[in-house]
């Protein structure tokens, strides 16, 4: 394993890409099928170079190396902690110069690696407002699904100031607060081009979508056919397992 620690209170799971593997919690918060889905709609160009803010596990940047031919991908991630774990997996799999994980603030993105710096932002930031719902008592988990450390603006905001004019932000989120995406979206010069639902189960109404949005951008979007997960409980669509490889 390249001579990378493993802790008692991890394991190592295989991506089914590239056999990269990633290292992650055994109780405790890990990546889920948004992410996944997320790096499968996500298009990086020949030489781009990435960020992935809010990274985690570093999962996105881990699977957008393995699926694309971006030049360069960086993670960001506020806690110390879950930084280091995403950076020891880069080093699982030999990727220190393809990948950088880098701890900090996604509201201060801009100031640290500078405006217009990347071609392609991603972001699968926490869904729930922080006031709303019950917060997991386990801190990694309640940061990651609940806007404590930053809200969408902060997200969408700094993607904007971090793309150069014409570069693209892909982010997964939840449909009820597509309206409020939508216009901060707008407010910060990203307009939506492509969105995709995903449902559940193909009677099920969609609980993620994702959508890329333009650095300067028009305003015709494109509203592809939908994702559905699973064919039945516990069986993966056709399409997961084809086009997203599980």
């Amino acid at each position: 394993m390249n001579d990378i620690e493993i802790r008692d209170d991890e394991r190592v799971d295989d991506l089914q890409r590239n056999h990269y593997q990633i290292i992650q919690k055994k109780k405790g918060f890990c990546f889920g099928m948004d992410a996944v889905l997320l790096s499968g709609f996500v298009q990086v160009r020949e030489g781009e170079c990435v960020i992935d803010l809010g990274t985690g596990t570093g999962i996105i940047p881990i699977l957008l190396e393995a699926k694309t031919k971006g030049k360069h991908f960086t993670g960001m991630e506020i806690q110390e902690a879950v930084a280091e774990m995403a950076q020891r997996s880069v080093g699982l799999n030999g990727l220190e110069k393809k990948i950088r994980i880098v701890q900090g603030d996604i509201k201060e993105a801009c100031r640290i690696f500078g405006k217009a710096s990347f071609d392609v932002v991603t972001s699968n930031p926490p869904y729930m407002i922080n006031q709303h719902g019950m917060k997991n008592p386990d801190p990694m988990k309640a940061i990651s699904r609940h806007e404590i450390f930053c809200t969408l603006e902060d997200v969408v905001r700094e993607a904007s100031m971090l793309l150069k004019p014409g570069g693209r932000f892909y982010m997964v989120h939840r449909p009820r607060r597509l309206t409020e995406i939508f216009c901060i979206l707008h407010q910060y010069g990203l307009e939506a081009k492509r969105m995709k639902m995903v449902h559940p189960f193909v009677d099920k109404e969609a609980n993620m979508v994702m959508i890329e949005s333009v650095r300067g951008g028009g305003s015709m979007m494109k509203v592809e056919a939908p994702v559905v997960v699973f064919q039945k409980p516990g069986v993966y669509s056709d399409e997961i397992r084809t086009t997203y490889g599980y």
